[in-house]
């Protein structure tokens, strides 16, 4: 489970404070899918960086009784002077797994052939996709963040991580944000919305996009 307790986070800024969230509460159980939805700028990146922990609260607590990945496909954790084997070897350390064992699946799912030879700064940002999406499928999270996954690489790739994530990980949990509403409601069980400041919980994507639109002035 992943718990939020009270969360704030405020950015500073010269005129002080600006404030991100403010008192949030919220649950994401083992097995459950949860779409966060909210206006550009409301702050859906932000929430999943603090439910992986790539960032802190300002306030409030934060507790995991589960691995939570970091957001799928994004590369920003390399080192660039090392080769995306290198990279590869070096995070099987960090969580205490196999490399000879998923070297292969990633060889395999990414498709980048030598090029895995070479050092991650010469990758064009598909193939860091690429490569960070397959890290992240040869790691056995209990919990996936998933921050629009839809968009990396190519038609093929696309149809390979759907089948990875979807299917094979059905029954892991997951945070999902995108600004496809219809690939939210496909894909996750519960909803959140971000409005001013604020996050709700819902079980029925039908109530939580109402809200949607009518924070959005559209009805």
């Amino acid at each position: 489970m992943i718990q939020l307790s009270g969360v704030s986070k405020f950015y500073p800024t010269r005129s002080g404070p600006a404030p991100v969230f403010t008192g949030v509460d919220l649950t994401v159980g083992r097995h459950e899918h949860l779409g966060i939805m909210g206006r550009n700028g409301a702050g859906k990146s932000t929430l999943i960086r603090l439910i992986g922990g790539a960032e802190m609260p300002t306030a409030g607590r934060i507790e995991r009784t589960m691995s939570v990945s970091w957001p799928l496909a994004f590369g920003g954790g390399f080192q660039p002077s090392l080769t995306g084997l290198d990279n590869l070897r070096f995070i099987c350390r960090i969580y205490a797994v196999d490399f000879a064992e998923r070297l292969e699946y990633v060889r395999e799912f990414t498709g980048l052939g030598k090029y895995l030879r070479e050092p991650v700064r010469v990758y064009s940002s598909g193939m860091r996709a690429k490569l960070a999406f397959a890290i992240s499928m040869a790691i056995d999270f209990d919990c996936f963040l998933v921050d629009e996954i839809v968009a990396v690489g190519d038609v093929t790739f696309q149809r390979k991580s759907q089948e990875e994530l979807y299917n094979k990980r059905q029954s892991r949990a997951m945070v999902l944000v995108s600004h496809d509403h219809a690939y939210l409601r496909d894909n996750c069980s519960q909803f959140a919305l971000i409005d001013d400041h604020r996050v709700t919980k819902y079980d029925d994507f039908e109530e939580a996009y109402h809200r949607y639109r009518i924070m959005l002035g559209l009805i």
